[in-house]
This record gives C-alpha cells, structure tokens and sequence, in this order.
C-alpha cells in the first residue's frame, strides 16, 4: 500500500533534521502514513525505496537553501540522488503530487529541473525579528493540500474542530470495545461504570467457564441483576439454605434486587456457578457536577478446576 507522503529534505543541521522529524509526527497525528529518510537504503539503487518514494501520493520536499544546492550541485549525496528519482517520475504525476516546503530559504529557491514547473508552494520560512513564526495555519495549509482541497478556507471545517470530532469518536469506540469489558480471570475485582458498557453488561471468564453480570440501578444502595446473559441468578441467603449449597440460593425470577454487602450467585449455560459480593453502588447524579453511575464488584468462579 503506497504512503499518503514522502519528505524529501537534506541533513543540513542536527536541529534542521528534528524540525522535519518533528513535522513529520504532526502530519502522523493527522492520520498520514508518512516516508522519511530513515527508511531509505540507497544501496537498492532505483528498486525498492525508490519505488516507495515515487509510488507516494504526494511528495513534500522541504526545500532550505542548503537542499538545493546539494540538487543541483551533489548529485551522489542523498538530496541528489532523490531529486533524480522526482524528476524521472514528475513527468508522469499530477501537478499536486509534488509540493515544495520553503524553510531557511527566503528567496525561494528551487532545484534547477523543478524551476520551470512553478510548483505550489507553501513558506515555512520564520522571521524572528518581526515575531513571524510558522504554526497551526501553514499546517493546515499542507492538509488541505494533502486532500486537493482548494485553498479558500470560507467553507472549511478547523482542523480543532475535526480533532474534537475524531476525539468524540475515538471515546465512542471505546465505550462500545468489548475488551474493555470482560477479563478473562477466574476471579477478580471490578470498579464497572455500566452505563458506558453496551447492555450494562460485564464478563469474566472463559469457555465453560464464563459469565457475565446485567445491571440497572435500583435504590440508593442496592441494584437490580438480571439473568439474562446467564441461565439463572440469585442471592445468597444464609437463613434460607446452607451456603455450601449454591445452587438452591438461585431464583426462579428474571432478576434479583443486590445491595452493598450481598453476595449473588450466577449459573451459566453449562451449569457452572460464579459468586459476585456486590462491594459499591454509585447512581447517576446530575450535578452539578456530574457524577457517572457505576458498580463496584469482586467475583470469583466456584470449582473451576
């Protein structure tokens, strides 16, 4: 699968080579599958990394006055030898496949073979006298170049904006990930803001072994415990029936009513039974400030070996 971009830039300094590594994390951030140098093996000649390089949707080259000079006049350094690789496939790429990054270079200057093509280009340069540094716009500018989306920003959604969007969604996911609850523990400890879990639904264990807890909230203390996902549940009552007698502490009802302190036992589709002390109960409380409800349990498998 070809990389959404290649930088193309020349080792001119320590603190230029972190500056484009640094670029380069943010357009990562964005999303961007994104090739730089240190995957390069010039050793593999035009197979291989070239290959990558040219079969880029886009390349940004981050053009100082140094990386020019090493194009036009350094034909066997790096910046060379990948100038060659861009001139040979230019020909046969969009006009937005390649754009050029101007830092350090304020007369704008370009490698000779690409002069005459006008290439988009976007100035990074930084003026320290005037306060003029490039940040959150000239990034944006490379998105919206990355996207061929034009230029004009009158209808253009923030990148802030569809940070915060893909934030919201990335939570959503979350809450929804199966693997955030369950464990595969046979016994264990468990603070569950049910709420957030799809069914109000937790589940432990595995195989034969499994269970899994549906909830709602009940009294100030106390919830509700359904059988559904299970094959039956119950509360153990030590004036009913002796506790070493588990299964006859089960109820023939959908649910049973738990309070902070009780102990209910749980019976699966293969007859196992699993004990859960029900330790906190917190309900929903609008606040201000808001307080999400959840449920604070320890479990244990009963004669899983």
């Amino acid at each position: 699968m070809a990389e959404d971009l290649f930088i193309s830039y020349a080792w001119t300094s320590d603190q230029h080579r972190q500056w484009v590594r640094l670029l380069a994390s943010q357009l990562k951030a964005l999303g961007y599958g994104v090739l730089v140098d240190a995957d390069v093996d010039y050793g593999d000649g035009l197979t291989g990394f070239m290959r990558r390089v040219v079969d880029s949707r886009h390349v940004l080259m981050i053009a100082d006055e140094n990386y020019v000079n090493r194009a036009d006049n350094i034909p066997e350094s790096g910046v060379g030898i990948e100038n060659r690789w861009l001139a040979e496939a230019h020909e046969d790429r969009p006009t937005t496949w390649l754009t050029v990054l101007f830092k350090d270079n304020p007369n704008y200057l370009l490698p000779q073979w690409l002069s005459a093509h006008k290439p988009k280009g976007h100035s990074f340069n930084a003026n320290s006298h005037a306060g003029d540094f490039p940040g959150s716009e000239q990034i944006e500018e490379l998105w919206r170049w990355v996207e061929g989306l034009p230029t004009s920003r009158d209808s253009a959604t923030s990148i802030p904006t569809l940070r915060e969007r893909a934030a919201r969604l990335e939570r959503h996911t979350l809450r929804s990930d199966q693997t955030r609850w369950r464990n595969p523990s046979l016994s264990g400890e468990v603070h569950f803001p049910y709420e957030d879990a799809p069914s109000n639904t937790y589940r432990w264990g595995y195989g034969e072994f499994e269970f899994a807890i549906d909830i709602s909230p009940c009294g100030s203390d106390s919830v509700y415990v359904y059988r559904d996902p299970m094959g039956a549940v119950g509360i153990i009552r030590p004036d009913h029936a002796p506790v070493s007698d588990l299964a006859s502490h089960l109820s023939p009802g959908r649910f049973v009513v738990a309070k902070v302190g009780e102990t209910i036992v749980l019976m699966n589709a293969h007859g196992a039974l699993s004990l859960v002390e029900i330790v906190g109960v917190q309900h929903q409380i609008s606040g201000p400030p808001y307080v999400s409800p959840y449920l604070d349990f320890r479990y244990d498998v009963v004669n899983h070996s």
